[in-house]
């Protein structure tokens, strides 16, 4: 099937006004039995990620995760019991909240690792007598 002008210029108009408009939140909830938090995106997508992966959420118990409002533009969720908010579109790249906490829990993981050469650096460090006592200053 071959394609007319009229309707590839047809279609690059569609397309040039999608991207104007990202993807906006159409309904939210969380889900008990998957235990994830499900948004519902109005190009028809579904999204759901752990609400312990997810800045504000982390130590969040189901009980507070059952209210979720969308914001008029349909760009964030906020949990009011939680007083947290998530940007829709950050969350479609990927991002569960701020550079700062992502890079804390990123060393979190970090600081969780063992490995062979982290074993013999510690048992090392402990032959020399271990950390060295943190010295107070005069009062």
């Amino acid at each position: 099937m071959k394609l007319t002008k009229d309707e590839v210029e047809a279609a690059s108009r569609r397309a040039d006004a999608r991207l104007q408009k990202p993807p906006c939140a159409v309904k939210a909830r969380y889900d008990h039995k998957r235990e994830r938090v499900v948004i519902d995106l109005s190009t028809g997508i579904e999204i759901a990620f752990r609400p312990h992966d997810a800045q504000g959420l982390e130590r969040a118990n189901p009980n507070q995760l059952d209210t979720i409002e969308i914001s008029p533009s349909g760009l964030g969720i906020h949990f009011p019991k939680l007083d947290a908010d998530i940007y829709v579109p950050a969350l479609l790249e990927g991002f569960l909240g701020s550079k700062r906490w992502i890079a804390a829990e990123h060393g979190k993981v970090g600081g969780r690792a063992s490995t062979k050469a982290k074993a013999v650096a510690a048992r090392r460090n402990g032959k020399l007598g271990g950390r060295p006592k943190r010295i107070q200053p005069p009062a």
